[in-house]
């Protein structure tokens, strides 16, 4: 289904949450690299001020995403607030990560049934984190895998002696350098601080603040696995959020359609492997491939805005075998106006 037709599907929810919804999504296809960034901040811009007025009584964000930087949640929310007098999470599928950020700063998060968030425990990297062997390739710290082997150390293994204890912090510094250690915790103490700031922007009162330390405590630390799934029961039973419950069949109904239509547009469904492509091609074998790949996506009643990549891929021969080559063609937002009634 193309943007002119979607329109209908988004009118539908607005209809049925007396609201102005923005849709947010990034690609989750294997393959396909996408993530929430500093760049769609901009975006954002343009589209809210296309808005019938200023502020509205109700913004619903309709997001899926993965995650991605952990400091744009609180730039979106609190953009958000400047156009909304409410402001609120409209989740039919995955919202990790910064995603689930976002959410933390709504005065209300609906979920579908197959609604989830996650844990807020980022994945850290700069110029001093560990490679890939063979690939060379950078890898990520999680935050809580950093503590999770403190933990084992003096709980599991049981370990308190504090010689002993350096030793193993010493074993670790032989395989993560230790400014990328340090990295890590000025990530622990930014995300905390992030989530924090966005909680306040609807729980301002002082008999909120235990509140917010649990929920963060419960999101950033004692879920243990950065990929455990929070559905909508656990959410508001567990978490304390503020989920709505009893939604109308027909809005998770709409909810889902319009998430299906995502997902069939941005192949969701079809893992990306370049290798493949290239090997498959039926025409001339091993020919390099062009493919368009979609990574984000912004739309309203009135506007959509879509980032995609052109890259093409080839096969190369290399000492040790046969070496993928990429190269980036085109990148960038295109911006189409909705059509007129």
């Amino acid at each position: 289904m193309a943007y002119a037709e979607r329109i209908a599907l988004i009118k539908q929810i607005e209809a049925a949450r007396g609201s102005q919804v923005f849709t947010y999504l990034t690609s989750l296809r294997a393959g396909v690299p996408a993530q929430i960034a500093e760049d769609q901040v901009r975006v954002f811009f343009d589209h809210l001020l296309l808005l019938p007025a200023r502020p509205v009584e109700k913004l619903d964000l309709f997001l899926v995403s993965n995650g991605g930087n952990g400091v744009v949640p609180w730039r979106l929310v609190s953009l958000f607030r400047e156009f909304a007098t409410s402001f609120n999470v409209l989740i039919p599928y995955r919202a990790y990560s910064a995603a689930t950020l976002i959410a933390l700063g709504a005065d209300q998060i609906v979920m579908g049934p197959f609604g989830e968030i996650g844990p807020i425990d980022p994945t850290v990297s700069n110029e001093f984190n560990p490679k890939e062997e063979g690939t060379g390739r950078q890898l990520g710290i999680s935050v809580e895998d950093v503590k999770a082997y403190i933990n084992f150390i003096k709980n599991t293994v049981g370990i308190t002696h504090e010689d002993e204890l350096i030793k193993a912090i010493e074993i670790l510094a032989t395989k993560v350098h230790p400014l990328a250690l340090g990295n890590v915790e000025r990530f622990v103490l930014q995300n905390r601080m992030m989530a924090k700031k966005i909680l306040k922007t609807h729980m301002g009162h002082e008999d909120d603040d235990h509140v917010i330390t649990e929920v963060i405590e419960n999101l950033a630390s004692k879920l243990y696995f950065h990929g455990h799934p929070i559905n909508r029961r656990e959410a508001k039973s567990d978490l304390k959020l503020k989920v709505a419950s009893d939604l109308p069949p027909a809005l998770e109904t709409a909810m889902w359609d319009l998430y299906k239509d995502y997902e069939s547009e941005f192949r969701n469904t079809e893992p990306f492997n370049p290798a493949v492509e290239v090997n498959n091609q039926t025409t001339i074998p091993h020919q390099p491939v062009v493919a368009e790949l979609i990574h984000a996506e912004i739309e309203s009643a009135r506007l959509s805005s879509v980032f995609k990549t052109r890259r093409r891929f080839a096969l190369a021969q290399a000492p040790q075998g046969q070496q993928l080559i990429e190269e980036l063609l085109a990148q960038g937002w295109n911006h189409s106006l909705a059509p007129q009634a």
